[in-house]
């Protein structure tokens, strides 16, 4: 049985409260979990207390059973000092597309020879 620390979505319509549970990773989200470690309420600001609630005893047992962390769990998890969350980096998902660089690449040929056009004219 794999395990996972999750969040399940809780509270009204644009109004969400999350709790933090361990579940099978074949339950729902909503549905049916292990044990409940904390809570996690987004609309409070960063610096509430009462923002992000969690038995950190709890979550390390978990873990140690081999529960594995959602990626936002696993952030909030080293926001209080349990786990260590790897960087993600992905450069080339940023740049431009093939057409988009095709269509730059001609564009600053174009710039080019209208400034190659305008230093022959000025001298």
């Amino acid at each position: 049985m794999s395990l996972k620390i999750r969040l399940s979505r809780g509270g009204a319509k644009k109004r969400p409260h999350y709790s933090i549970v361990i579940a099978d990773a074949r339950m729902p989200r909503d549905g049916r979990f292990i044990e409940k470690i904390g809570t996690f309420d987004p609309l409070k600001k960063k610096d509430d207390a009462t923002r992000l609630v969690m038995d950190v005893e709890s979550a390390k047992t978990w873990m140690s059973k081999g529960a594995q962390p959602t990626d936002r769990v696993a952030r909030l998890l080293e926001s209080v000092g349990v786990g260590h969350r790897p960087a993600r980096n992905n450069p080339e998902k940023a740049l431009p597309k093939k057409k988009a660089q095709e269509r730059i690449a001609t564009n600053a040929k174009a710039a080019e020879k209208a400034a190659a056009a305008a230093a022959a004219t000025a001298e």
